[in-house]
């Protein structure tokens, strides 16, 4: 194990559940930018999958970066992780949370059409 892994493992230990489950959540949609498609292989339009009940901020997440993998997570990753942190550490309600990120994604769907039209 790398000096790395073990201080993120020190870390992790020292979490809370719901802590530890945003960490995982954030490691997830680190390593989704790592699968992203080639620029040349986009799809036109999201696959965009349904939002369920109750869904946790970071299953939609997780339901986004699927339903959108031709965006640059890395672009959005400052503007999620404050989300995450309004949710997390502030309290703000998952289903407003969740509004706000699927307005994020598709605000950045919209920008990446913009600039491929030009």
């Amino acid at each position: 194990m790398t000096t790395k892994e073990k201080h993120l493992q020190q870390l992790f230990r020292h979490l809370s559940d719901d802590d530890q489950h945003a960490l995982i959540g954030f490691a997830e949609f680190l390593a989704s930018r790592a699968k992203m498609q080639p620029a040349d292989q986009l799809p036109v339009t999201p696959q965009l999958l349904p939002r369920p009940p109750k869904e946790s901020v970071i299953a939609a997440i997780k339901r986004l970066s699927q339903s959108y993998p031709m965006l640059d997570k890395a672009t959005m990753l400052d503007s999620t992780s404050n989300l995450m942190t309004d949710h997390v550490l502030h309290g703000k309600e998952a289903a407003q949370v969740i509004d706000e990120l699927e307005r994020l994604f598709r605000e950045t769907y919209a920008t990446l059409i913009a600039q491929n039209k030009q």
